[in-house]
């Protein structure tokens, strides 16, 4: 299931963002994007897990390699020359590595493919990226938090300013990251990011209240990359 975000998407998230900022000193960030990587390396990998996959059978196997290969070649001859039989091999491993490689730019298909634990690290890499771009050290008293959703992989990140790190635990946005979760899971990433918002605002609020003379020193709308 692709996500998407609309306009009314765009424009709960921004609300939600404007709402949870009038109580606190803390400035939120939401920044969406499509996927957080590539992942052409992982279809390298697998490309290449296909040729050592494939010389294991052979060599287990080898008689039927021969076999195949005197069919393939129209071979009469009692044993096939050694000659044949490595051109043979090279030809089956450079055909099956550019089978799985072209199958795997299918952006589905690789992303399927790649292991859940990858996709988890590249997203928290991008997230951490992002917050350095965005968010760190751009408000006054380093309470900028971003709240980072990567629509391909299904997955979310929070990253906090230096100031709200020393007072909240990382634990503190376990309900936020599981409200936005559910909601991606069943296919309504904006309502799920307004109500990540909301609940990282009431944290915030908690240890950071608005002060009178607070200003808004971050843009509130959701960035959509």
């Amino acid at each position: 299931m692709q996500l998407n975000l609309t306009k009314a998407d765009h424009d709960l998230v921004s609300a939600a963002v404007a709402s949870a900022e009038a109580h606190t000193s803390g400035e939120i960030v939401t920044i969406v994007a499509r996927r957080s990587d590539s992942y052409h390396d992982v279809g390298l990998s697998w490309a290449a897990a296909a040729i050592f996959i494939a010389l294991a059978v052979m060599a287990a196997f080898p008689e039927h390699l021969r076999a195949f290969l005197s069919a393939l070649l129209l071979d009469w001859e009692h044993e096939l020359a050694d000659w044949k039989l490595l051109m043979g091999l090279l030809g089956i491993l450079i055909l099956k590595f550019l089978v799985v490689r072209y199958l795997l730019a299918i952006m589905p298909l690789r992303m399927i493919m790649t292991p859940r634990a990858t996709k988890a690290r590249r997203v928290r890499r991008r997230a951490i990226l992002l917050f350095r771009t965005a968010a760190e050290a751009r408000t006054h008293g380093r309470t900028g938090v971003l709240i980072y959703l990567s629509l391909d992989e299904h997955r979310a990140e929070i990253v906090a300013d230096r100031a709200i790190n020393e007072k909240v635990a990382a634990e503190a946005w376990g309900d936020a990251m599981a409200a936005l979760i559910e909601a991606i899971r069943a296919g309504h990433a904006g309502e799920g990011l307004a109500e990540a918002v909301r609940q990282v605002g009431v944290v915030l609020a908690a240890h950071f209240p608005r002060a009178d003379d607070d200003i808004n020193e971050l843009p509130d709308r959701l960035i959509e990359l």
